[in-house]
């Protein structure tokens, strides 16, 4: 009898430790502190036991599910409205306390070196930056790092992405709410290894450009890639026999999306900021970065399930134009203007594939260009608080219906009138102007023998009228289109610079 009672207390125990173990659990995601998206239906979800009851509580909200065969539950809140701190509560045979947890806006930062530098190093070079930290904390900024959501202090900030944390300092400030952040950023890397296979095979002209550069489909991708490693592994191999080095392996496509992006996926949020592009796509046959970052932008907005959320992705290259005030913080760094016009025109109609790729995002729906070209210069632009700062007045004048211009002039169309061509804009802001020269400089025109000849530009009310005396019979215009176009002059009178472009259907 005694030892039937021993044996029932061990199976007792046991069965207290294996439940113990099963007890719900809520993922990583979620902590004291965070942030929580408002106006959204926001998921919360985690791990327990199959078939337990959850039960998630928060302010005057009480939801119940029930565990699936796998463990898994998610329950989604009403949408939720600004208000005081309070606590989010979960509740299985386990129960978890969350406190300090605020609503508001949240963002996700991501891309490479740009996104991923750290504020403690650029706050060296960077005075508004390091006042930023310097006068810290903030109750109200949030950032998730290390597996867990923290006030913006003089620690967590220093360690946090440089752009994004100007972006969402400027954004709390402006709109007087609490903000979260969290980012996943690598230096370095291409587009294609921020989005998952599936995304790429699910968009028609990026499968389609794929397959026709590879001989297969992305529906076949990881397959064909065993092949290829192999392949690789063996050149790495009689490379390494003849004292040479070897190849660089192949580029997996999706692998930092999988590792640095999915594992915050559904958490609700109101947008992206995306900085990346000076490693292009790296996606095999597929060199068009609006192509693959149509299907990125895409693919996240599927699997997040949360609509056709805003998408701001920084202008590539940094920098080029003299800013309208170079006095302007937001500016330091910028190139100063030059007004000696090129020697040489760029007769190739692609010469400026890369940055005319990088404008041409800003038409993908809901996904506005932060404009970069009057901003600091070089690969990783020291003044990320003015990228953080341009984004942020992105931000407010697409997502949080501020009046405030978020761009400059964009080349709507052109017009051939005689021997002139009138260039129409969108974007005008407060209307056209030109700065730093007695005359509008930038412009270029050419006719059917494609040879172009700087024109000579007046603003003519919302366009601009362009001539040249050798030019007679125009038919082509382009601005700003060097590699260097520091002599570009065109603003709107709210200070953003306009965009290069040029109305030759250039292809690859």
């Amino acid at each position: 009898m005694k030892a039937l009672n021993l044996f029932s207390l061990s199976a007792a125990i046991l069965s207290l430790v294996m439940n113990a173990g099963a007890a719900v659990s809520v993922d990583p995601m979620f902590s004291d502190h965070m942030v929580l998206q408002r106006d959204l239906a926001v998921p919360v979800w985690g791990k327990a036991e199959p078939g337990e009851k959850v039960k998630v509580s928060f302010r005057k909200q009480a939801k119940e599910t029930v565990a699936n065969e796998k463990g898994e539950w998610m329950i989604k809140l009403d949408p939720l409205k600004l208000g005081a701190a309070a606590e989010l509560m979960v509740e299985g045979k386990a129960k978890t306390t969350f406190k300090d947890v605020l609503v508001g806006e949240v963002w996700l930062g991501s891309g490479q070196s740009n996104m991923a530098g750290g504020a403690g190093g650029y706050s060296r070079n960077d005075p508004t930056l390091k006042a930023i930290i310097d006068k810290g904390p903030y109750p109200n900024l949030r950032l998730y790092a290390s597996g867990k959501w923290q006030i913006a202090d003089s620690s967590s900030m220093s360690r946090f992405s440089a752009i994004h944390l100007s972006f969402g300092y400027a954004l709390q400030k402006e709109l007087e709410i609490p903000v979260g952040l969290f980012y996943g950023a690598v230096g370095g890397t291409p587009s294609g290894r921020w989005l998952s296979v599936k995304m790429a095979a699910d968009d028609k002209e990026l499968d389609r450009q794929f397959e026709k550069a590879n001989g297969y489909s992305l529906v076949n991708y990881e397959e064909q890639r065993e092949a290829l490693v192999k392949k690789w592994q063996e050149e790495v191999k009689k490379a390494k026999a003849e004292g040479k080095r070897g190849p660089r392996g192949p580029v997996r496509l999706g692998d930092l999306y999988q590792s640095k992006i999915e594992h915050y996926v559904p958490y609700g949020m109101r947008g992206v900021l995306w900085d990346q592009g000076e490693s292009k796509t790296q996606v095999p046959g597929v060199a068009n970065q609006v192509v693959v970052m149509r299907a990125l932008i895409t693919g996240w907005r599927k699997v997040w399930g949360q609509g056709d959320f805003h998408f701001l992705h920084v202008q590539k290259p940094s920098g080029g134009v003299a800013p309208w005030d170079p006095e302007n913080p937001v500016n330091r760094g910028a190139k100063k203007f030059n007004a000696q016009l090129p020697k040489v025109h760029l007769e190739r109609p692609n010469a400026l594939a890369y940055p005319l790729e990088h404008v041409k995002m800003g038409t993908l729906p809901n996904a506005p260009l932060v404009t970069a070209l009057d901003l600091g210069t070089g690969i990783h632009p020291a003044n990320k608080s003015g990228y953080g700062q341009r984004a942020c007045r992105v931000a407010l004048g697409t997502v949080y219906g501020k009046k405030v211009a978020i761009c400059g002039p964009v080349y709507r169309s052109h017009k051939v009138q005689g021997a002139k061509i009138r260039v129409s804009f969108d974007h005008l802001g407060q209307g056209l102007a030109f700065r730093h020269a007695k005359e509008l400089k930038g412009f270029e025109i050419a006719g059917e023998d494609g040879k172009w000849q700087w024109a000579k530009a007046e603003i003519d009310g919302d366009s601009v009228l362009l001539s040249h005396p050798d030019v007679t019979k125009p038919k082509n215009v382009q601005y700003a289109f060097n590699r260097d176009p520091s002599y570009a002059n065109l603003y709107n009178k709210d200070g953003l610079p306009a965009l290069p472009f040029t109305s030759v259907d250039w292809k690859y």
